[in-house]
């Protein structure tokens, strides 16, 4: 029997009317928006649909979209099938949605904890201040190296998200970012551009955010997964609850290790692949790392219908 890994996607795949036709087949898309949006006294479907008051890509808003949307295409894949994948990973907002789907943290416990973690990264730095750029064409020690020498000589930056061998993105003081975007450039780098973010994700900028983070992480009851996680900080799986609450601060000021992550499920045998949210950003990067991996889509009725027609003969 084939294994079936599930992965989570984070900040940059969300989209103004995502999941409305999965939406317009399955009630239970609606019914998990309106459970988050009474958690938190606002109108997710709304911001994810028609976005009138321009909220979604705010990033205490766009953190639990993001996690409402992939669990509520996991809520979808639960009704429809008794496939259960063998392992779960996400990537950096999307470790809360692996853990809510192993039964770690609790759905409301994840929404607030997502909104909260939002508004503590955009405290963090004011806006303008930092940056976060992709660069693809160069090793990830060329990167690092880069953003070494910067640190030592202008300010903060460093890698952020190792995505593949052939895309790194970086994060740091705007200044700092700039000139290891020029520095790239200058060694031949395919491509380096700045991404259209409000926070520097995943380095020492975000060091205060994860102490604050910290404090609302202790009051949160964190079980061991029923299906094992793998944390973006070290690429492993953790059963002890205390040891998945100290990755997750962690990875606010860490970088994501997703190579290691989408390595460490191949090496568990997994050789299907499910992007659990919206677009393709994860299987897009899955197959740079691992290009005989198969990756399915989930975020439109007919991606769903044909991973089911397909992994039919897994159902035990």
């Amino acid at each position: 029997m084939q294994k079936i890994g599930f992965i989570f996607p984070g900040q940059g795949s969300q989209k103004l009317g995502m999941l409305s036709e999965i939406a317009s087949k399955s009630a239970v898309i609606k019914s998990t928006f309106a459970e988050a949006s009474e958690v938190l006294g606002l109108d997710l479907w709304e911001a994810s649909q028609t976005d009138e008051r321009n909220v979604l890509n705010r990033t205490e808003v766009t953190q639990p979209a993001l996690l409402v949307a992939s669990i509520s295409i996991w809520r979808v894949w639960q009704e429809r099938t008794n496939i259960i994948p063998s392992i779960l990973a996400g990537h950096s907002l999307g470790e809360y949605s692996a853990l809510v789907c192993a039964q770690s943290i609790e759905f409301s416990d994840a929404v607030n904890l997502v909104h909260k973690r939002g508004k503590m990264m955009q405290a963090a730095v004011p806006e303008g201040d930092g940056k976060m750029a992709a660069i693809l064409g160069l090793s990830p020690k060329e990167i690092s190296n880069f953003c070494s020498a910067v640190t030592a000589e202008s300010g903060t930056v460093s890698p952020a998200n190792f995505n593949s061998p052939a895309q790194t993105v970086i994060a740091g003081e705007a200044e700092a970012v700039n000139k290891v975007l020029d520095l790239c450039k200058s060694a031949g780098a395919k491509r380096a551009l700045l991404l259209s973010v409000s926070v520097p994700s995943h380095c020492e900028l975000m060091r205060s955010a994860a102490e604050e983070f910290e404090k609302e992480l202790s009051s949160i009851n964190i079980r061991s997964p029923s299906i094992p996680v793998l944390q973006n900080v070290n690429g492993r799986k953790e059963e002890s609850p205390e040891q998945i609450k100290n990755n997750l601060v962690k990875q606010l000021y860490s970088p994501v290790l997703w190579v290691d992550c989408v390595e460490g499920m191949c090496r568990e045998g997994v050789s299907i692949f499910v992007e659990c949210g919206p677009g393709k950003i994860l299987s897009g990067l899955v197959k740079r790392i691992e290009p005989t991996i198969k990756c399915y889509e989930s975020d439109g009725e007919e991606a769903i219908e044909t991973i089911l027609t397909e992994l039919a003969e897994l159902a035990p």
